[in-house]
This record gives C-alpha cells, structure tokens and sequence, in this order.
C-alpha cells in the first residue's frame, strides 16, 4: 500500500551532480528513519546516506562531504545531494523508510539508475 518512488537518477560526468528524490504516498518521517541505499550488481545492498526523526544522520565514509540527505515534511520528500560524483558511485540507488518502533515495518523504492562515465 505505501509507495516510495525515486526519481531523478540519469548519467553524468564525473565531478559532476545528480539530485535524487524519493516521493512517499503518505506522510511517513513522523517515526521513521529514511534513507538511501545503493547496489551494484552481484553486490550487497549497501547505505549511502540515512536520517532519523530525531536528525540523527548516517553515512558512508566514501560519500562523506560528497551526499547531502534532506526531508521536505511538507512535500513528503527525501532527497540526496550528490556532488563531486566518481565512477565508484554507479549503482541502483533505492530509497528506504525505516519505522524506528516497529523494525520490521521497513519499505523501499523500485530504485533509480546512477550511472558516473567519462
């Protein structure tokens, strides 16, 4: 029943920027920690950036200064800021929304495709 779409993923250069949006069918940061995770093929599902309700924030050391994750509450939105961009970072990017009280309530999004080349 709950929908999380992302958008916005494409191919670009590298040093260039993406910024990515999930968009959520209902209003769900109230209790939940959203994220972004990426995976590349044969590969684990790995997180990139990750914010709780209470802005307590996560992420990779290999996007640190790089990926920025925002909430729009209004909007029903997460977002990531990706800057500086290498081709270590081509992936499916998937959005993820984490209920913080029940912890096997968890969804994700369809992915988006990143692709970083020269």
């Amino acid at each position: 029943q709950v929908q999380l779409v992302e958008s916005g993923g494409g191919l670009v250069q590298p040093g260039g920027s993406l910024r990515l949006s999930c968009a959520a069918s209902i209003s769900i940061f109230s209790r939940y920690a959203m994220g972004w995770y990426r995976q590349a093929p044969g590969k684990q599902r790995e997180l990139v950036e990750s914010v709780t309700s209470t802005s307590n924030t996560n992420y990779a050391d290999s996007v640190k200064g790089r990926f920025t994750i925002s909430i729009d509450n209004a909007k029903n939105t997460v977002n990531l800021q990706m800057n500086s961009l290498k081709p270590e970072d081509t992936d499916v990017y998937y959005c993820n929304a984490q209920n913080e009280v029940f912890k096997n309530v968890k969804y994700w999004g369809q992915g988006t495709q990143v692709t970083v080349t020269s």
